[in-house]
């Protein structure tokens, strides 16, 4: 009895097959190279977001401090005192630029001529006299750290 192999014969239809799982294996890789590259592409872009959030909320926190800084400088010295700009601007980790401005209101402008504050505006009221208008601008000044530049503005109005 004699054998007959066929293993070495191609036939048409064994090209038609052997085209198409060469035509699937190339769209699956096609597929799951997008699917790949969306996926790191959005890793990218949520490790950015999460970073400038961090640093938005840290320069909020450092907003709070720094109003709370100037009312600590503003009970140590005399109400309507002139500050150096070195006491009341600061860089924190060579990361953020704290700048703090203060205006004062009296019922008179007498109150600070002798000291050389400035003065916001004269009220009329004794309820309304001694107060303070705090302004601090928190930005971030490494551009190597966010994507976007970052600054946060707050204004506070403190009885003293």
């Amino acid at each position: 009895m004699q054998r007959k192999n066929s293993f070495l014969k191609i036939s048409p239809r064994d090209n038609f097959h052997n085209g198409m799982a060469m035509m699937m294996a190339i769209s699956v890789i096609v597929i799951v190279a997008t699917i790949m590259s969306l996926s790191l592409a959005m890793t990218t872009m949520s490790s950015k977001k999460s970073i400038d959030l961090y640093l938005y909320e840290e320069s909020i926190l450092l907003s709070k401090s720094a109003t709370e800084y100037a009312l600590l400088k503003i009970g140590q010295n005399k109400p309507c005192t002139q500050f150096d700009t070195d006491v009341l601007n600061w860089r924190q980790n060579n990361i953020y630029d704290i700048n703090i401005s203060i205006k004062y209101i009296y019922t008179s402008d007498r109150s600070c001529e002798d000291n050389g504050g400035e003065l916001y505006t004269i009220v009329q009221t004794d309820e309304q006299n001694g107060s303070a208008l705090i302004d601090v601008t928190v930005s971030v000044t490494d551009e190597n750290i966010s994507s976007e530049p970052i600054r946060f503005f707050r204004r506070t109005l403190q009885k003293l």
